[in-house]
């Protein structure tokens, strides 16, 4: 069997980020494999140690994405393959390009994040099913392989659902599925060199994105400071502060 993990490289949160020109400038920030992504390549080994067969990690991003493949192959991933593109390109346009390389790779099972953190965005693995024609199950916390299905657990509003599905199949992640592990010093070593197959987007119909970026802002939260003197009228300033986590920052 083979499994497949759709990863992304993203800004590590606790980077700081500047904007020029109204654009956003990664120069000096830390780049990571986006955490949603971890619980996908976790599984996808998982189930390579489980059942046997393949783990492949795919991705669609600059050349610097490479850095975040070979952490996924540092975990126990098998080998990568990534489509080098530079620039915003859109979750559907991604898509398009990647169903075109896991249709030639054949996967049984393809996981990738639930949300990608830069993107703030939950499209990308309902836009792969989409183009594959496959089943998708979102937000999944738990998995069995049942010959020649899955069964899937997965959050929805009222709490959770346990499914089965066909394979092949897409499969979004969600904290609980399982515990990523961290790259051992021997896996590092041996991920310099598995193999990281690289195909230009270009080659596979990629010309553009189908969504312009004009302009990119980071979000400032600001404290408000509010002050409540309460040392004259305790009680009072006790009501007041009431009235304002209710009405203003509506806590209660």
């Amino acid at each position: 069997m083979k499994y497949v993990a759709i990863i992304r490289q993203v800004p590590d949160g606790e980077s700081k980020i500047k904007v020029d020109g109204g654009r956003v400038n990664l120069e000096g920030a830390t780049l990571i494999l986006d955490q949603m992504d971890e619980y996908a390549v976790e599984q996808i080994i998982r189930l390579k140690e489980a059942h046997g067969g393949e783990a492949v990690v795919v991705a669609f991003g600059p050349e610097r994405t490479e850095e975040a493949m070979r952490t996924a192959l540092a975990m126990g991933a098998d080998r990568g393959v990534l489509i080098t593109a530079e620039g915003y390109v859109d979750p559907v346009t991604q898509a398009g390009a990647l169903a075109k390389v896991l249709a030639e790779e054949a996967p049984d099972v393809v996981f990738t994040g639930g949300q990608q953190a830069d993107w703030d965005s939950q499209a990308l693995g309902a836009a792969v099913a989409e183009a594959l024609g496959w089943p998708s199950v979102t937000w999944t916390t738990a998995f069995e392989l049942e010959d020649g299905h899955a069964k899937a657990t997965h959050d929805v509003d009222e709490g959770a659902e346990v499914v089965r599905v066909a394979l092949p199949a897409v499969f979004t992640t969600q904290q609980g599925l399982n515990e990523p592990r961290y790259p051992t010093l021997p896996g590092i070593m041996k991920a310099k060199k598995k193999e990281i197959k690289k195909i230009d987007a270009a080659e596979l119909g990629v010309s553009g994105s189908k969504v312009e970026i004009l302009e990119q802002q980071i979000m400032e939260l600001e404290r408000k400071g509010k002050i409540i003197d309460g040392t004259k009228e305790p009680a009072a300033a006790a009501a007041e502060l009431i009235k304002l986590l209710h009405e203003e920052a509506k806590v209660l």
